[in-house]
Parts: C-alpha cells; sequence; structure tokens
C-alpha cells in the first residue's frame, strides 16, 4: 500500500512531466485506436459480407489445367521422340484435351443432391435458330452482309465452340461439341431465376406476360420489342423458325409478350462480324419444356446427329459463402473431375470491392506499428530521464530499508496510472475520429484506383481488362453504399452490372466499398488496454534495470 500511495504522490507533484506523458500516450493511442477500428472493419466487412447473401455458384472447365497438362505431356513425349518441331505446340493434343464431354443435366442435378447444404438450381438452355421469309432478325445493312457471307461458308466455319463460357459467368457450355449461329438465339429458361438472370440482363415486359414453364405452356415465347416492330408482330401471333443446319425443318411458337431490354449495352456486343444471334434484340426466350418439346434441348441434341447443338447452362443458389464453400468440398467428394471447377461471380465480385479496404487495413497495420515502435521509444527514454533525475530519491528509500524490487514497483505503478490515463484520453478520441477519418482515407484509396482505371480508359479507348479477380476490369462505379451491410448486398445482389453471361472484363465493373463502419468496439478498447499494458512494462522494464543497479551508499556519497 506504501507504494501505491507514493507512487500517487508522485504522479501529483511531476504535474508537468506526466502531462507530457499523458499526451504523448494519448496521440499514441488515438492513431493506434484508429488503426485497429479500420483493421476491425476490414475483417468484419470480409467475414460478414456474405455471410446472409444469396451466392450464386457455377461448375466450369477447367482450361488452364486441361491446357497446362497438355503441354507437359506433349513435352514429356518429345524427349522420347528425335523428331523436334522446333517447340512449336501441339495443336492437335490441344484440341483433344480441351475436347471433354461436358456435363449433362443430370450431372448437374447430382451435384445439387450431393450438397449438404440448401441449395437451390435454375438453368437455361440456349441454341441458334435460323430466319423465315415471314420472320427477320434485326439487322443493319452491314450485318446482313456478314449473315449472307456467313451463310455461304461451309458448315463448320458457323460452328462455335460448345464449351465456350457462353453462359452465366462463363459457365460450362452444353452437351455436344457445336452450336450452329443462325440469325436468332432461342434460350429456354428453367423458372423466373433464371429469367432474371439472363445473359442479356433485366428486361421489363411491355406487352402480355412471361410464359409458363410446365408443359400445358409449350410453344409459349416472348420476343423484344425491336423484334416486334421490325416484323409488325404483336402478343397472339406465331412466328416460324427453322433449324440453322436444316432450313426444311422449322419450329412454330406463339407470342405471349413482348418485352425492352433494361440496357442497350450489350446490344450487337460481338460487333456487326457477330452475327446477327449475337444481337439482344435478336434473342427469343421461352422455356425449358418448349424446348425438350421441340427437340432442342441439351439432353436431345447431345444424343442425336446435329449439328445445332444445345448450350446449357446451370447455376446453384447458395445462402452464404460458408455454404457456398461447403458447395464446392460436396461436389468433388461427389465425384466431380479435378478438370472442373466451382466458382463464383458473387464471391470474386465481392472480394474485389474490397480492395481499397483491403489497401487501407494495410496503411493501418504500416501505420499501427510505426506508431507504437516511436511510442515505446519516447516512453523508454521519458523513464530514463525521470529516474536519473530520481537517483537521490532511489538512494534514500533503499538506504532506509525499501527493497529495490518495491522501489521498481513505483516507478512501474507511477508510469501506468499516467498511460492509463492517456490511453483512455486517446481512446475517446480515436472512437470519435474513427468514422470520419476512416471513411476519408477509404475514399481516397477508392480514387486512387478509379484514377487508375481512368488512365487504363484513356490508354485504350476502352475498360481494359487486366486479368484482376474474376476477370473484372479495374474500373469501378461508386456504389455509394452505407456501412458493410449494403456495400455487400450491392455487390453480391444479381443486378445488370454483374449479370451472368456478360463478357468478363469488357463490361462488368466493381462496385467498390465506399464506407466502412470503423466504429470501437469492445475488442479494440481490450486492444488498446493490452498495449497500454505492454508499452508500460517494456518501458518500465529498462527502469527497473537502472534502478537495481544502483548502490544506495554510492547514491548518498555522490550527494554528499
Amino acid at each position: 500500500m506504501f507504494i501505491v500511495k507514493n507512487a500517487w504522490r508522485s504522479v501529483v507533484r511531476n504535474k508537468g512531466r506526466n502531462i507530457l506523458i499523458v499526451a504523448i500516450v494519448a496521440i499514441i493511442a488515438a492513431a493506434a485506436t484508429i488503426g485497429l477500428s479500420i483493421r476491425d472493419a476490414a475483417q468484419t466487412a470480409r467475414d460478414e459480407g456474405l455471410a446472409n447473401t444469396e451466392v450464386t455458384a457455377t461448375i466450369s472447365l477447367d482450361r488452364d489445367k486441361l491446357i497446362s497438362e497438355a503441354r507437359q505431356n506433349a513435352s514429356s513425349g518429345s524427349d522420347d521422340s528425335s523428331d523436334s518441331s522446333g517447340g512449336q505446340p501441339d495443336f492437335d493434343a490441344m484440341r483433344s484435351a480441351l475436347d471433354q464431354s461436358s456435363l449433362t443435366l443430370a450431372d448437374y442435378q447430382k451435384y445439387a443432391k450431393a450438397s449438404s447444404v440448401n441449395v437451390t438450381t435454375y438453368y437455361s438452355e440456349e441454341t441458334g435458330v435460323s430466319a423465315t421469309d415471314n420472320f427477320q432478325p434485326v439487322e443493319t445493312s452491314t450485318s446482313s452482309n456478314a449473315s449472307d457471307s456467313s451463310s455461304g461458308t461451309s458448315s463448320d466455319t458457323s460452328n462455335t465452340d460448345g464449351n465456350q463460357p457462353g453462359g452465366p459467368d462463363g459457365q460450362q457450355g452444353g452437351p455436344g461439341g457445336s452450336m450452329t449461329q443462325g440469325d436468332f438465339t432461342l434460350t429456354g429458361f428453367s423458372s423466373d431465376k433464371a429469367i432474371a438472370n439472363a445473359r442479356n440482363g433485366s428486361f421489363t415486359m411491355v406487352d402480355g406476360e412471361v410464359f409458363g414453364y410446365d408443359s400445358s405452356s409449350d410453344g409459349q415465347a416472348i420476343i423484344s420489342q425491336s423484334l416486334a416492330e421490325f416484323n409488325n408482330l404483336n402478343v397472339g401471333d406465331t412466328i416460324t423458325v427453322a433449324d440453322p443446319s436444316d432450313s426444311s425443318k422449322t419450329y412454330t411458337l406463339t407470342i405471349v409478350g413482348i418485352y425492352k431490354n433494361s440496357s442497350s449495352e450489350n446490344t450487337t456486343a460481338a460487333g456487326p462480324m457477330g452475327g446477327t444471334s449475337q444481337d439482344a434484340a435478336n434473342a427469343i426466350y421461352t422455356s425449358v419444356s418448349t424446348l425438350k418439346s421441340l427437340g432442342l434441348d441439351s439432353d436431345t441434341t447431345s444424343s442425336s446427329d446435329s449439328t445445332n447443338a444445345t448450350q446449357l447452362n446451370f447455376a446453384y443458389v447458395l445462402g452464404s459463402k460458408d455454404d457456398y464453400e461447403t458447395f464446392s468440398n460436396d461436389v468433388k467428394n461427389a465425384g466431380l473431375d479435378d478438370t472442373y471447377t466451382v466458382s463464383s461471380a458473387d464471391v470474386e465480385q465481392y472480394e474485389s470491392s474490397l480492395v481499397p479496404l483491403d489497401n487501407l487495413a494495410k496503411f493501418a497495420l504500416t501505420l499501427l506499428v510505426i506508431v507504437l515502435v516511436v511510442g515505446a521509444v519516447v516512453l523508454i527514454v521519458i523513464n530514463l530521464f525521470n529516474i536519473r533525475e530520481r537517483k537521490y530519491e532511489v538512494g534514500v528509500l533503499t538506504a532506509i530499508g525499501v527493497k529495490k524490487a518495491k522501489v521498481a514497483a513505483q516507478f512501474a505503478i507511477e508510469l501506468l496510472i499516467v498511460t492509463m490515463i492517456g490511453i483512455a484520453l486517446g481512446v475517446a478520441g480515436g472512437a470519435a475520429a474513427s468514422v470520419p477519418v476512416s471513411n476519408e482515407l477509404l475514399a481516397q484509396q477508392v480514387s486512387s484506383q478509379q484514377s487508375e482505371a481512368q488512365s487504363q480508359q484513356e490508354q485504350f479507348g476502352r475498360s481494359a481488362d487486366m486479368g484482376g479477380p474474376g476477370g473484372q476490369p479495374a474500373g469501378s462505379n461508386d456504389s455509394g453504399a452505407s456501412g458493410t451491410d449494403s456495400s455487400a448486398n450491392d455487390s453480391a445482389n444479381g443486378t445488370s452490372a454483374n449479370a451472368p453471361g456478360r463478357p468478363g472484363g469488357l463490361t462488368r465493373a466493381t462496385n467498390y466499398i465506399t464506407t466502412v463502419n470503423a466504429t470501437v468496439n469492445f475488442a479494440v478498447v481490450a486492444q488498446m488496454i493490452l498495449i497500454g499494458l505492454a508499452l508500460t512494462l517494456f518501458s518500465a522494464l529498462v527502469g527497473i534495470i537502472s534502478v537495481i543497479r544502483y548502490e544506495p551508499l554510492q547514491i548518498l556519497a555522490d550527494r554528499s
């Protein structure tokens, strides 16, 4: 008790020195509080951002792995062969490696059933159909010439690789080796959820309604407003399309609705040489039941000799990122070949949105380390000067019988009292400044990312695909979200900005998190208390060593 009372008297007696220490510790504590709050908010955003948000997952072919394995096999084979081709790739081996059997609808459904977490699914099937005399695609003179030129070539040149990522977020193409392009894209959907994630983005109905999905609605379809006006069609009219590989085979559909695309950014996305089927205005939507009744579903076309294969795009919807990771492990355990990979554009998009926040967290960590190191050095120096000034006091106390350990403890308690007062003031100041300071620093990070995207835009004349997560460009749209939760929803929900099936790196933008809820919570306060104790003990340790080295009689003799 004597030590505590004596320590308190010393603190009160030396006001000037202790106020200086309190000010220094308060500044250190305020900076450390802001740094810890930023890191805590960044970790919270990463852990909880997708905790209660739907995550859409897809299974796609891992082409990079297949090509890498093909190169390794070709390299090992060339070592045993005396015939060297001068390092030229074995293109036949590459094509053979990529010619994998696509997953069927039954395969996708099997993996959904194998999941140990709740999962819902939706899918679409896409095929090409050709125009007839009474039903023509929306086209310009340039695209018309391109279509005529394309139709005059062999059927091999009009086929596209069925394994190309044309579905949601680069999903695996449907069974069969190719899909004839045609003049229109006929897409069958399994549910309203599938339509909401259509490749061409969202749309609104201007007349009629969307078709049903059971067999009673077979033959029903909806077309775009541009296509309806181009052909002078209304709800209730019928249209006839032809098989691209056999013009004598036709299919009749009844128009039950006319829609208008919410965005025109995907119109003629492939350019005039891409064919009219690439124009969003020439997309015909129907149900998968209708495709099956017409013999155009993926299972039927894959088992037939038709060159017009149908592309299957299948998606799994999970309740959170944790469910997504569990699902990924479940499908692998269920027998998914290692040449396939499970991915999610939602997760990749959210990871991209955290780039400025991650950069800010790294900056906060650097600032925290620097502040603590500088603070520790300053406290040690002040403590050393304090002990040197009070050497006579140490000599008197030890001379009257007070043990050196108790004298050292008194100095440690004095420093602890002053440090805790400074910590309390610093935490209070840091708590008040953490949110505005964090958001200002985050705004600077976002501005830096946007400036980089702008420079790339000026360099390329368009959004540049610099190989970011999910094939997304470095560009950004200011999400203006308030707090981490709303930002997570902006990034994960199916908006037109990240509509499935959009060519990655060309039209998809990253919605960066622009505000962060960097409030001071109990964890931050507890960390600051531990930091204060660590600084006190570390600084006092130097003083303790000095006190132990002092000899009381020598101190008094020198004083005399």
